[in-house]
Parts: structure tokens; C-alpha cells; sequence
């Protein structure tokens, strides 16, 4: 039988209510967050933990190798897309992303109740290292879910603002992550907080809260249906035996995943990583800026943004996908040199360069910033913007500054992943889609992206160069758009929903 479009709509009317629309955001949005949430207090607590996981001696080893474990996370990911999207292709959208998040649960709970390395020896950083893989495969399931999920609900010419606020998730978890901790160090001492107190340490407190916010979301999730295109699809018989085969053995779809790789996500991937985590690394590890202190600057920064995401995705349903990311991908290219200067200079602590130090008392050996002194010989720079309270931060001018410089990274940030969501589900049809976009979006955003802040930081401390970790990126984001400017095809104005009467 072939359906009509009058059909197709009186089905998507019946089925899909804006009431139900705005239901199915928040239950697929708060599980997303989560999942984000727990990905991303490991790196977000970084300067921290590294030094308890790692031999004792060589903080620059420590910090390396915890950035290289919390890499691990992002290299699997795609993986997990793999993985779960073939579940969700073949078995449904939300069987998949229930997984993924008790997966995602799971692991973050060992964290907060993982010995150290001065306790089991070298255990621990191999069970560190297993449980971020676990991490990084449940994320890699989990995008690729929500936002086909969503963006199979809502009608074709809102796409762009609907699947926005899953775009929001990612910005929002690094957020919670960073206001959790935050308001577990304002409860204690800092010796308490880094477990040298004799009491419970408290950087394992955010990994414990990730339980409670698990439960709850998948108490949402359980209520939750299937996808009403996906239940069109299964019922019509469309659904892909084997959707591995068909997205990345069939020219058609695997030309797609490519252009959709170096044309979009690579680019995006970077430009995201660069803008929120690769920032935070900077400013507490290069510009020697207060750990507390330089965590506030970015949750402010990421707080003043995240509405700009819905912005442009809301655009993109007039304008286009295409040139709304590409632009942002060039933005950044042009802008980051200038801005990290900009950040050195506002910080005040006058870095010119860093390298591997051994200190002369203890021996070890760690990552230092060094300034000119005034006989103009090199020396450790001094740590600056002390954190006394949020008010006297606010009002620091320099602050403010640096919240700017963040603020414009994070907003090149919302151009290019506000309609990422939206342009990769119209990229694919419906019976491989959940397979077919996971694997780019990981691949961009997981390794490309992933590896930033372990390739920067490497650079840095090898070169001395304070801004070599910037070209990375750069180089990245600018091949991301010359191939998108030729070969990316603008998807704004396909109907998802027209598609399933158009395969019949």
C-alpha cells in the first residue's frame, strides 16, 4: 500500500503533540546531560586527580597520562556508535540509549570508589584506564540516540530548533560538572577536597552524585516510547538487517559519513574542545590561573552561551545548516591566536613559555609556566586571580576580560554544533540513521576533538611554546572548511517524514 502525505501528516499529528514534543526534549535532554556530566568531571577535575593515580615523582607524567586516559574515552566512542547504533537501528532508538545510560552510570560510580595509586599499586590507573573505556563506548551510543530520537518527533521545519536543546546537553554537563565541584570545595578545606585530610575525599563526591541523577533519569527513560518513525519503520518492514553493511559498504551512504566526517564534525569536533575543555587546561596549567577561580570563569562563560544554541538552530531552520557551521569553523581559525594572546596578557601572570621543571627539593617533575624576571633570566611564574569569593571574582576586572576571550570561544562553539544534530539526521535515511550518523559525529568530535587537550598540552611541553597547542586545532578547523564549503550539501528543507512514504 503506498501512503499518501495527507496520510504521512494525519499520522505525525496523531502521534506527535508539541506537549508531547516538549516531553520526549526534556526526558531525552536529562539523560543526555547526565551522560555528559559523567564523561566529563573527569576531565573537568584533572589537575586534581592525576597526581593520585599515577607513580609519584613526575607530575608532568601524571598529568600527560591522566590526559592520555581521559583521550581513551573519546577514541572508543565511535565504537560505541558502531555498537549501539546498530542496536538502535535494528531493535529501537530508546533500547539502545537505556543501555547507554546505565552503562555511562556504572562507570562513573567505580570512579568515586576507586582506590589510588598509593593504595593497589598499578591497578588503579589500569582500572581507571578500563572504566573510561566503558565511559567513552555508553557516549558513543547515547548521542547518536537522543538526537535522532528527538529529531524523529518534531516536525521537519523546526528540526533545527527541537534538536538544538540536545545540542545544549553537552555545554550544560561540562557545566554541572564544574558547579558540582565547585560547591563541593567551597564545603571544605582543599585538603580535604584532594583526600590529604584523613577523611573521605572530596573530589570522589561528584562521582558518587552521578547515582541519584542515573536513577532518576532512567525512571524518566523507562516511561518513554519508541520514536513514531521508527515504529513506521518497523512496521512497514524497512528496518535494515544488517545497517553496518548498508552505512559503510553502499557508496551512496559511506560518501555521505565522509563528507559529513571532514566537511563537519572534524572541524566541530576541535572547535567545541578547543573553546571549553582546552581552555579550561590553559588558563589553570599555562597562565597559572587559581584552579577555583579559572573553573568560575568558564562556568560563566558556558552559562552566558548556552542560550546562543538554540539561536542558531532555530536559524538554521530559515537559512541553512551548512554555512552557519562552516562559518563558525573559519571564525575560530581566524580568531584563537589572537584570543589566547589576549587571555596572556589579562591574566597577568606574564607567561612566555613552559616546559618540564624537576623541583629542587622533592625532585619531581611537572609541567611549569616561567616568566622573565627582573635580572631577565627565566623563573616559575606566580599563581594569579586568587579565588576569595564569587563577588571579589566578578568584579576583578582581568576576570571579566577572560570571561569575554572564553564567552567568544564557547559562542564559535554554538554556530557550529547548535545545527549539527539537525544536518546529520537529514543526511540519512531513517532505517540506518541512528549507525550512519553516530559514527561520524564520534569520530569528529571523540578523536579529532577527543585528543586536544592531550596533543596541546604535549606540544606545549615539548616546544615551550605556549600557543603551539592552538595550531592543532586551527589546521583542523580550516580543512574541515574547505572541504565543507565544496562538497557538504545543504540539508535544510528535507522532510524526514515524506522520506518514509518516498522508501516504500
Amino acid at each position: 500500500m503506498t501512503e499518501t502525505k495527507g496520510d504521512l501528516g494525519a499520522f505525525y499529528n496523531d502521534h506527535v503533540s508539541k506537549r508531547k514534543i516538549w516531553q520526549v526534549i526534556g526526558a531525552s535532554s536529562l539523560g543526555t546531560v547526565i551522560e555528559w556530566y559523567d564523561f566529563y568531571i573527569f576531565g573537568s577535575l584533572a589537575p586534581i586527580i592525576a597526581p593520585l593515580f599515577y607513580p609519584p615523582g613526575n607530575d608532568t607524567f601524571a598529568y600527560i597520562a591522566y590526559l592520555a586516559t581521559f583521550a581513551v574515552g573519546f577514541v572508543v566512542r565511535p565504537f560505541g556508535a558502531l555498537f549501539f547504533g546498530r542496536i538502535g537501528d535494528v531493535v529501537g532508538r530508546k533500547y539502545a540509549f537505556l543501555v547507554t545510560l546505565l552503562i555511562m552510570g556504572g562507570a562513573t560510580a567505580i570512579i568515586g570508589f576507586l582506590p589510588t595509586y598509593e593504595v593497589i599499586g598499578w591497578a588503579a590507573p589500569i582500572i581507571l584506564l578500563l572504566v573510561r573505556v566503558l565511559q567513552g563506548l555508553a557516549l558513543g551510543g547515547e548521542y547518536g540516540g537522543a538526537a535522532v530520537y528527538v529529531a524523529e518527533h518534531v516536525p521537519d521545519n523546526k528540526r533545527g530548533f527541537y534538536t538544538s536543546f540536545i545540542q545544549i546537553t553537552a555545554t550544560l554537563g561540562l557545566f554541572m560538572s564544574l558547579m558540582v565541584i565547585l560547591v563541593v570545595q567551597n564545603m571544605m578545606t582543599p585538603e580535604q577536597f584532594a583526600g590529604k585530610a584523613g577523611t573521605i575525599s572530596g573530589w570522589r563526591i561528584p562521582f558518587l552524585v552521578s547515582i541519584l541523577l542515573v536513577v532518576v533519569s532512567l525512571y524518566i527513560r523507562l516511561r518513554m516510547e519508541e520514536s513514531p518513525i521508527f515504529q513506521q519503520v518497523k512496521s512497514s518492514g524497512m528496518t535494515s538487517a544488517n545497517p553496518l553493511i548498508e552505512a559503510f559498504t553502499k557508496w551512496k551512504n559511506l560518501k555521505i559519513v565522509l563528507i559529513s566526517l571532514f566537511g563537519a564534525t572534524a572541524g566541530q569536533g576541535v572547535v567545541w574542545y578547543a573553546g571549553q575543555f582546552f581552555a579550561l587546561f590553559y588558563l589553570q596549567t599555562i597562565l597559572n590561573v587559581n584552579t577555583v577561580s579559572s573553573q568560575y570563569i568558564v562556568a560563566i562563560a558556558l552559562l552566558l552561551a548556552m542560550p546562543f544554541f538554540v539561536f542558531w538552530g532555530a536559524l538554521s531552520d530559515r537559512v541553512g545548516r551548512k554555512w552557519i557551521i562552516l562559518a563558525g569553523c573559519l571564525l575560530a581559525m581566524l580568531t584563537y591566536i589572537p584570543i589566547y594572546t589576549a587571555m596572556q596578557s589579562a591574566a597577568g601572570s606574564n607567561v612566555v613559555t613552559a616546559s618540564s621543571q624537576a623541583n629542587p627539593v622533592t625532585g619531581a617533575t611537572s609541567l611549569t609556566p616561567q616568566t622573565i624576571g627582573e635580572d631577565g633570566a627565566l623563573k616559575p611564574a606566580e599563581k594569579v586571580i586568587p579565588f576569595t569569593s564569587v563577588a571579589n571574582l566578578i568584579a576583578d576586572p582581568a576576570v571579566r576580560v577572560l570571561v569575554l576571550l572564553v564567552f567568544v570561544q564557547v559562542f564559535w562553539v554554538t554556530m557550529v554544533y547548535g545545527p549539527i544534530a539537525a544536518y546529520l539526521v537529514e543526511a540519512f535515511p531513517a532505517k540506518i540513521r541512528y549507525t550512519a550518523l553516530s559514527l561520524p559525529y564520534h569520530i569528529g568530535n571523540g578523536v579529532f576533538g577527543g585528543l586536544l587537550p592531550l596533543i596541546g598540552v604535549s606540544l606545549i611541553a615539548q616546544t615551550g611554546n605556549i600557543y603551539a597547542g592552538l595550531y592543532y586545532p586551527m589546521i583542523i578547523a580550516g580543512i574541515t572548511f574547505v572541504i565543507g564549503a565544496i562538497f557538504l550539501r545543504e540539508t535544510h528543507g528535507h522532510r524526514i517524514w515524506d522520506e518514509m512514504r518516498d522508501e516504500k
